[in-house]
């Protein structure tokens, strides 16, 4: 196998995400959870204010930014990094800004935008600072995942052209390139064919080959497992683990993950398992 990837373990602190929405919302759970997944082998904790599949509701960039302040505050001492899955740009600024605010706690190192950074004031801010920066593809080009139809081709191509052009401009605003991740999209940011998901992970040494970048990859729990294997969200896990260590294996170097246990435990099986004695 290759250098085993780092391992995101999401928090949802939000009222409806897919498979745990709620469970999360109050800072004290968030925290409790954060701690549970440092101590499961997560490498990066990552925060959501806000759902992004088809059915969730808009949030204020204020009740986003409400939810998001005393988790951040509560973990600027932890052990891990933190990352950041957001779209708005009022909670991308805000969130930049923790960063340079000298009186302030919980920066974070790593910002994810599931609309891949549309908006040219946030490249700038972008420069201005010094986190990573996953910049995300999907077909779509709002907040939420639709249920659109795409084919493997068209989702491939759909790759290319944006990542060409949304990277250079994010490097032509002052960001620069070693701080770019590549997250090519999964289950309904790629439409409603799972074959499109399975054809992007198939490619990933393509992608990493073509970009040059570090390829982040966020299949845990996506639509399309769930209609490969029909099963409901409750015993998807198998499902997510096998995609998870096939997307390991072709060279993915962040793997977002609900179950952090699990991956950690199947990519150390992984790694003894291909291991020379």
């Amino acid at each position: 196998m290759n250098t085993a990837p780092k391992i995101v373990g999401i928090i949802n602190i939000t009222k409806d995400s897919f498979s745990d929405g709620g469970r999360f919302l109050a800072p004290s759970a968030a925290v409790r959870h954060a701690k549970a997944l440092a101590d499961s082998g997560a490498d990066w904790l990552e925060l959501g204010p806000a759902s992004s599949h088809p059915d969730a509701a808009l949030v204020p960039a204020a009740t986003q930014i409400s939810r998001l302040s005393p988790v951040l505050a509560a973990l600027s001492d932890g052990p891990l990094p933190v990352s950041l899955d957001a779209t708005d740009p009022d909670v991308l600024a805000w969130a930049l800004g923790l960063e340079t605010d000298q009186d302030s706690t919980g920066a974070i190192s790593m910002v994810n935008d599931v609309r891949g950074f549309p908006n040219p004031d946030t490249h700038s801010r972008l420069a201005d600072s010094n986190v990573a920066v996953v910049v995300v593809h999907s077909i779509l080009a709002q907040e939420r995942a639709t249920r659109d139809q795409a084919t493997p081709s068209e989702v491939l191509d759909s790759i290319e052209r944006f990542f060409d052009t949304r990277l250079a401009e994010l490097v032509r605003a002052g960001v620069s390139e070693e701080r770019l991740i590549v997250d090519p999209g999964m289950g309904f940011f790629l439409g409603r064919d799972p074959a499109a998901s399975v054809a992007v992970l198939q490619r990933i040494p393509e992608l990493r080959a073509r970009f040059g970048r570090p390829i982040f990859i966020s299949v845990s729990r996506k639509s399309f497992l769930r209609a490969l294997s029909g099963r409901a969200i409750e015993g998807i896990g198998a499902a997510t683990l096998a995609a998870e260590l096939y997307a390991a294996k072709e060279g993915a170097d962040f793997l977002r993950t609900h179950d952090v246990a699990d991956l950690r435990d199947g990519l150390a099986i992984s790694s003894a398992l291909e291991s020379k004695i």
